[in-house]
């Protein structure tokens, strides 16, 4: 009895061991497309911008449901955001433009940003009321426009609230936070009248990302995870198969790892 018990708690030592020495993300699924940059919405439908300068959109079975080809239009692109599948942000720093499009990825709008005044901006994000937020470095402050360009709220100049320059490069409304994020300054949270509430501090992460009250990212080939409402931080070693990945991004329970060699999508079932 003794000696079966000894070997179970070996087994079972072993087992965790393994867990702990390997990475608990499993590969689901594989494509075989150079791919620039991803982003997933809510709905788990993933937009793929190729290197061919084309945004494809897959359901969340894989299948194709949408392309947009015009993407060099306003020359490169510099992010996109997918936060409401209904309204998808492309926007193009160097040109200061926002193109909006609909869940067929046809364009709705476009927004210049300098025909409003706003001459340099680092990053831009959707409003859980579909406006577009946007932080405008020639002020130094956040701002809510409309799909007309018109201001609908702005924060005190930075400079004001601040003791370190920042310039956040994403920016996620997510429910009832504005989170700016700077990887060398940290996450500033604000509420949706533009009142700053706290200073998070995550600095040197890649791809943030913010879903109910976890925020993660990556950092130290590891998935990064931080907990707003316990501030409990904790993180996964990534899979030892995407050694040679050189972008991440991690949404709800998927971890998605591209380069040139295509996309990779793993699922932590935990």
């Amino acid at each position: 009895m003794k000696k079966s018990i000894t070997f179970l708690c070996f087994i079972i030592f072993s087992f965790f061991a393994k867990a702990q020495g390997d990475s608990l993300f499993r590969l689901t699924r594989t494509y075989h497309e150079e791919v620039a940059d991803v982003a997933v919405d809510n709905l788990g439908n993933i937009y793929l911008l190729t290197v061919s300068d084309a945004i494809k959109k897959l359901n969340p079975a894989g299948d194709s449901v949408g392309v947009y080809n015009e993407v060099k239009r306003f020359g490169k692109l510099s992010s996109i955001t997918v936060s409401n599948p209904l309204k998808i942000l492309l926007y193009y720093k160097d040109f200061s433009k926002v193109v909006v499009l609909d869940r067929q990825l046809s364009v709705r709008s476009v927004v210049d940003l300098r025909k409003h005044n706003i001459l340099q901006t680092s990053a831009i994000g959707l409003s859980y009321d579909n406006n577009i937020w946007l932080f405008d470095e020639y002020e130094n402050k956040l701002k809510k426009i409309d799909e007309e360009g018109n201001i609908l709220m702005q924060t005190d100049d930075f400079r004001n609230l601040f003791s370190t320059v920042v310039v956040p490069q994403q920016i996620i409304d997510e429910g009832e936070t504005v989170y700016l994020y700077d990887s060398a300054a940290g996450i500033l949270a604000f509420d949706h009248y533009g009142t700053f509430k706290k200073k998070i501090p995550i600095k040197g992460w890649k791809n943030i990302s913010v879903t109910n009250n976890i925020i993660t990212g990556i950092s130290d080939n590891s998935v990064q995870y931080y907990n707003t409402s316990n501030l409990m931080q904790s993180s996964r070693r990534l899979p030892s198969a995407t050694v040679d990945q050189t972008n991440f991004y991690i949404r709800s329970n998927k971890l998605f790892a591209w380069s040139k060699d295509g996309l990779r999508i793993y699922t932590n079932p935990f």
